[in-house]
């Protein structure tokens, strides 16, 4: 006798119990660019930088460890870890995040992307998700993943640094290969901040990349431009 192929909640269903391993293989979709959240319509403001002359191919590197040890990347670092503990307010945390973006296109940045995340993750888990900032989002799905919080936060950082060398390749004269050997350099400092950032509170959240945040700002000022922020 055929048998009905299984349903939505089945799957969702049989995906309750998970091995670190298969957890890796989670994790590794939900953070791929080719996970649908947009981000690749995004740069932080590093657009605006960028046709400025204030970034540039030799400079990027400087660009991407102030932001990942003192601006946006730090913060979403830190929100992250929150989010992924056990007994997390999420919804307090997505009002801090919000509260933590100094524009209104970095807003939409995180909270768009969030959005996304939340609802495809709620499609293939069955489970509902709400919307949130983008690094709420990815705690609150992944608090259950059994995995360090130091692996989980590297790899969302290494991809939201990947993002911003994307878009450094399709603005500037630099090469993918480039691109990547940039982001091969970033991993230490990566692994670093991920381990700061997993026993960090709410006090160690902080931003003092002022030029980053003036960037954003003046991004949606510009005529002509490729990114949304």
């Amino acid at each position: 006798m055929a048998t009905a192929a299984p349903s939505a909640m089945t799957t969702a269903m049989r995906m309750t119990t998970i091995t670190p391993e298969a957890a890796r293989l989670r994790l590794a979709q939900y953070l791929s660019p080719a996970f649908p959240t947009g981000g690749f319509a995004w740069s932080q403001g590093l657009e605006w930088a960028m046709d400025q002359g204030a970034v540039t191919r030799a400079t990027l590197p400087q660009w991407l460890e102030d932001w990942l040890d003192h601006g946006a990347g730090w913060c979403d670092a830190v929100l992250l870890s929150l989010a992924l503990r056990r007994g997390a307010d999420h919804a307090e945390l997505d009002d801090l995040a919000r509260a933590m973006c100094p524009c209104a296109r970095r807003l939409a940045e995180t909270v768009e992307q969030g959005t996304a995340f939340a609802a495809n993750v709620a499609a293939l888990t069955g489970r509902p998700q709400s919307a949130a900032a983008l690094p709420v989002a990815v705690g609150r799905a992944c608090g259950c993943l059994p995995l360090p919080a130091g692996e989980i936060i590297g790899l969302y950082l290494q991809a939201q640094a990947a993002a911003l060398i994307s878009a450094a390749v399709r603005f500037l004269p630099l090469g993918p290969v480039e691109g990547q050997a940039m982001l091969a350099g970033l991993q230490p400092a990566l692994l670093a901040a991920a381990a700061r950032a997993g026993t960090a509170d709410p006090k160690d959240l902080a931003s003092a990349t002022w030029g980053a945040d003036l960037a954003a700002m003046r991004h949606e000022t510009m005529v002509t431009r490729i990114f949304r922020s």
